[in-house]
């Protein structure tokens, strides 16, 4: 099944806003409904192919999966942020690719790449589509998608090292299918779990929800198989090594730029046998993230461990599935969320412990519901922001990463950035924000931006997104904590990594890609 061409998803699951909620935004934000007819993808009109019979006929040698076709064309035009989809849903398509190939196998894809190389012509490695950072919007027009799909398979598993070699193309919910019929997971639950894929997490450095248990999808990650126009890298011998520098970490986060992941090994862990999750509640964002630093650094820490700030758990965003409403009990102040997983001796354990630790911090137990909802609700976000656009607000998220003692004013910076960019554009938003992601020394911030659209949503949208990065950087935040970079944060990441070490990843690109066809543009500057 694809994704809708121009919404998050699966078009069985998208619903309307209810009427509730868009009075609210109404009242509160001035929100209206659009006037214009939303275009049909039959509307759409494409010019052919720009690729030479040349071109064609050694991509069609390469690989007997070749379109050309328009619809598949669109659905392969760039990512799912806010912005590629009002450009999408106005009928630019600008960066549409001259065609779809798909490869089944590591070297189909090295002959794609050599067919490329030898006409000129731009490869943009293709997954879930997930990317919301311009990861697929290359700066050079001729272009074709290289997507993954028909690598979909699980290669090996090893039950004794309990490590997996997955194909890239496995969506989430392929690869954990594939690994619960053997009796084990990879615990890598990410909002885009369900379209996003393997070779996508490793790519863009995914970090998923359940990061405090399990860890981010790089630290799972033993060993990747690089195809690139000059040839095959393979890494991941051992579990650790000291022979040399880790090239593993070096692919991990190349976001398509020095080569296309064609296999990944990653570790897996049993099957849990439970799952269970509850909320906590705290007067202030800052009480809440001292009781969430407490169990980062001293434990015992959850498989999940979360916190909504006053704005978000007002509004319910906590808990997508009931939107608009605060916490089930009534109160206010800050939504946790905390989540185990494991045996049902080692998840009773840690949540006595848990919640020892939490009540000394000055939270209150609200009970499993509102956990049980989160869960329940954990992949619904993406749809609701469709539902947001099509009642005619503009909803967008932005995330980053700090130190602990640089929390507070990485909260208070982007926050202002956004309030004071959007309200001078007539737009006045609201802002939430969640601390999704934690560690022994630090966590992420996870910002949820809503207002009303105005004359030109891109023209609001994009001054307030500057301000935010500059705000980051400014307070000592990364540009990206899992998003990764794309083209949407490549001038501040060149800023946030600093010009030897980019000449240093230019030299690898150089080698890599002597022609600067992979994404490019991407991640890097392309001069």
């Amino acid at each position: 099944m694809d994704m809708l061409w121009n919404g998050w998803g699966d078009p069985a699951k998208a619903a309307p806003l209810p009427d509730a909620v868009a009075g609210l935004l109404h009242d509160l934000l001035g929100v209206r409904p659009s006037p214009s007819t939303p275009l049909a993808l039959t509307d759409l009109e494409l010019p052919e192919p720009t690729l030479s019979p040349a071109v064609l006929k050694d991509l069609a040698a390469a690989v007997d999966h070749v379109r050309t076709d328009t619809e598949s064309r669109v659905r392969h035009t760039r990512g799912k942020s806010t912005p590629d989809l009002l450009r999408i849903r106005a009928g630019d398509l600008t960066d549409v690719p001259q065609a779809v190939v798909l490869p089944a196998s590591h070297e189909e894809v090295l002959a794609v790449l050599r067919a490329c190389a030898a006409h000129a012509v731009a490869v943009v490695p293709f997954g879930g589509g997930t990317s919301v950072v311009g990861g697929l919007a290359p700066e050079q027009r001729e272009f074709i998608a290289l997507d993954l799909r028909r690598m979909d398979a699980l290669l090996d598993l090893d039950p004794v090292s309990r490590t997996a070699v997955l194909q890239p193309g496995l969506r989430g919910p392929q690869a954990e299918a594939l690994l619960a019929a053997q009796g084990f997971t990879l615990g890598h639950f990410p909002q885009s779990f369900e379209w996003a894929t393997v070779g996508g997490f490793a790519a863009a450095r995914s970090s998923g929800q359940a990061s405090a248990g399990y860890g981010r999808f790089d630290e799972m990650v033993l060993g990747l198989t690089l195809a690139t126009p000059e040839g095959t890298i393979e890494t991941g011998r051992a579990p650790r090594s000291a022979a040399g520098p880790d090239l593993r970490q070096l692919i991990l986060g190349s976001e398509g730029a020095f080569g296309v992941i064609t296999s990944v090994t990653v570790r897996v862990r049993p099957q849990p046998e439970q799952r269970l999750y509850e909320g906590w509640r705290f007067a202030t964002f800052a009480e809440g993230a001292a009781a969430l630093r407490r169990l980062a650094q001293d434990g015992p820490r959850p498989t999940v461990l979360r916190l909504s700030d006053e704005t978000e758990t007002l509004v319910g965003l906590a808990q997508p599935d009931a939107i608009g409403a605060a916490l089930a009990d009534g109160g206010t102040g800050c939504l946790a969320v905390t989540g185990y997983e494991g045996t049902e001796a080692d998840t009773a354990r840690r949540r006595e412990e848990a919640a020892a630790v939490l009540r000394e911090c000055g939270g209150t137990l609200v009970g499993t519901q509102p956990g049980e909802r989160w869960a329940h609700g954990r992949y619904e976000a993406p749809y609701l922001r469709d539902a947001l656009l099509d009642a005619g607000a503009f909803a967008e998220t932005l995330e980053t990463a700090a130190f602990w003692s640089r929390i507070p004013e990485l909260y208070t910076a982007v926050r202002t950035a956004l309030t004071d960019t959007l309200t001078g554009a007539g737009t006045p938003p609201l802002v939430m924000c969640h601390i999704s992601h934690v560690y022994e020394n630090g966590a992420s911030l996870y910002f949820t931006v809503v207002s009303a659209q105005g004359e030109d949503p891109l023209t609001h949208w994009t001054p307030a997104k500057h301000a935010a990065n500059e705000a980051i950087l400014a307070a000592g935040g990364t540009i990206s904590h899992h998003h990764g970079v794309g083209t949407d944060h490549r001038d501040w990441y060149v800023r946030e990594a600093g010009p030897l070490a980019v000449d240093a990843l230019r030299a690898v690109k150089a080698r890599l890609d002597p022609a600067g066809l992979l994404n490019p543009g991407v991640l890097l500057p392309t001069d």
